[in-house]
């Protein structure tokens, strides 16, 4: 197991999402995780994530910079990072994520998840 669950989920969570492999997607966060894409509408479990990321073009594509991390004894982390989603036509859209991190089963879950765009949107 990673020292630093942050570098480890995002890691995971980007070459998932680069394959638009949304079984992996889903499988990152526990069963009854708090998701807040870029939609209007909190988010509650897998299955509402696989939606969500099912219904995001094949061809998009993530860049992700850690920013900070912490951890709250041996079971819970988080942290902030940097993204930028991609497209081949030019769009982006730099965002801030946040997530917290719970250990079940030996693995690193998505507990809670939230963007907050950056700029202007489009």
């Amino acid at each position: 197991m990673t020292s630093n669950p942050m570098d480890e989920v995002l890691g995971r969570w980007k070459a998932a999402f680069d394959d638009h492999d949304v079984e992996a997607m889903a499988d990152l966060f526990h069963p009854d995780a708090l998701f807040l894409g870029f939609g209007p509408e909190v988010l509650v479990g897998r299955q509402m994530v696989r939606a969500y990321y099912d219904a995001v073009p094949d061809d998009r594509s993530a860049d992700v910079t850690v920013l900070h991390t912490y951890s709250i004894g041996q079971g819970a982390a988080g942290g902030f990072a940097h993204v930028v989603f991609r497209d081949p036509t030019g769009w982006e859209a730099p965002v801030h994520l946040s997530l917290a991190l719970q250990l079940s089963a030996g693995s690193w879950r998505i507990r809670q998840y939230h963007v907050c765009r950056i700029g202007p949107q489009s």
